[in-house]
């Protein structure tokens, strides 16, 4: 980061480590994942006491990654524009206010704090990406990334059980309360470790000129492309098996609700697992993307065998799930590393949140696309068959970009 040193001066205080960055980040990310889910984890009550469908979950869900996509696509730009701290700030400031707005339990309010949520959650990557970049040798890139990214699952379990725990001493709206507790906290944390964190002093832009320099920018590069195709594909794939192993195991296979859960909980454990096994490989074979493109490969090759799950014994059932987690939600910090490593200088939040866009597009069309072919089969084996496409064309498109370098 050439242009940052020329133009900065030393800092009067001694800037944070690569320790404390990344437990500030990993931190954080658990917070952020958790406060997209708290209300998933709560919402059979939370629908009853409102008197709506408990599916309408799903919708709230959507409207949070949709905020979140336009909120990553301008990230970048903020990032430049404020610093990474201040813009980590501000995303755990959304967090608190979506827990306050959710917990007033009056259907207008909990949209628009759904919609604080997504854009708390667009704005944490292009933040902590540029936060880590600054600090993390190369050498160590994948790992360290892959260990922060490790708070997506550890944040989804960490909501399954904090919000259902406490509405056993409280009230719902009190345990959300409790909850945007914990971003308030977060932002004190960083007020305290990183206040002597520099700030990137680049050319103001304007929010919609920024988008557009930087979706250029990608496109005119090649690794950049092929990144962001593989964040489409690869979060296509991690979604729908998050999102369906229950319902193919009850539907499918015949399991219960609370066994095909408990599946499913297996599932992000072994995913918050391979996001370090999978760090620790890309930087152990030096290649981020062939890495990528093995990944790619066990996706699409699971997908495919989960068309013959019915077929298979209840051993194997289990086995397949787990793997397909440890799998297809491991590759996000290889992905966010290679993404840093491609950017140019200076510029690796706004680039990390012009790919994600497409991630969050894959996060958005994903899921519904899954169920659209299932309403066509009736059958959800047919479904995964289908998006085993994805992690073959990700195999594709990651080799090849490999191969180029």
């Amino acid at each position: 980061m050439s242009d940052f040193i020329a133009e900065e001066a030393p800092p009067a205080r001694r800037a944070s480590s690569l320790t404390q960055t990344l437990i500030a980040a990993t931190l954080i990310q658990i917070v952020a994942t958790a406060s997209v889910l708290a209300l998933t984890a709560i919402a059979p009550t939370v629908a009853a006491d409102l008197g709506i469908g408990a599916y309408w979950i799903g919708y709230q869900i959507s409207l949070i990654y949709f905020s979140g996509m336009f909120s990553s696509a301008v990230a970048g730009t903020l990032v430049q524009r404020f610093g990474p701290i201040r813009v980590e700030q501000a995303a755990l400031a959304c967090f608190a206010i979506g827990f306050a707005g959710i917990a007033s339990a009056s259907i207008a309010l909990i949209v628009v704090a759904s919609l604080f949520i997504g854009v708390g959650y667009g704005l944490n990557n292009p933040a902590s990406s540029e936060m880590l970049s600054r600090v993390t040798p190369y050498r160590r890139r994948n790992i360290v990334f892959s260990l922060k990214q490790s708070g997506v699952p550890l944040g989804g379990i960490l909501a399954s059980f904090a919000f259902p725990f406490l509405t056993r001493f409280f009230d719902w709206h009190v345990a959300l309360l409790i909850g945007a507790i914990a971003p308030i906290l977060m932002m004190g944390l960083l007020a305290t470790t990183h206040a002597a964190d520099p700030i990137n002093r680049a050319p103001r832009r304007s929010l919609f000129g920024g988008l557009v320099e930087e979706q250029s920018a990608i496109w005119k590069h090649p690794k950049l492309r092929a990144l962001s195709a593989l964040g489409f594909a690869y979060s296509a794939m991690q979604l729908s098996v998050s999102a369906f192993a229950v319902v193919t195991l009850v539907h499918d296979a015949g399991w219960s609700l609370l066994s095909a859960g408990s599946v499913a909980a297996a599932m992000q454990l072994a995913g918050a697992v391979g996001r370090i096994f999978w760090g620790v490989v890309a930087d152990k074979i030096g290649g981020g993307l062939k890495t990528l493109a093995l990944l790619g490969l066990l996706g699409g090759t699971g997908y495919a065998a989960l068309f013959f799950l019915t077929d298979l014994p209840v051993f194997a059932q289990v086995a397949l799930f787990v793997a397909m987690g440890f799998v297809t939600i491991g590759w996000n910090g290889v992905l966010l590393a290679e993404v840093a490593h491609n950017a140019p200088e200076g510029r690796v939040g706004s680039t990390t949140g012009g790919v994600l866009v497409y991630t969050f597009i894959g996060v958005i069309v994903g899921p519904s696309t899954f169920g659209s072919v299932y309403a066509l089969t009736g059958h959800y084996g047919s479904s995964f068959l289908a998006f085993s496409l994805f992690g073959f064309a990700g195999l594709l498109i990651a080799w090849r970009a490999h191969r180029a370098s």
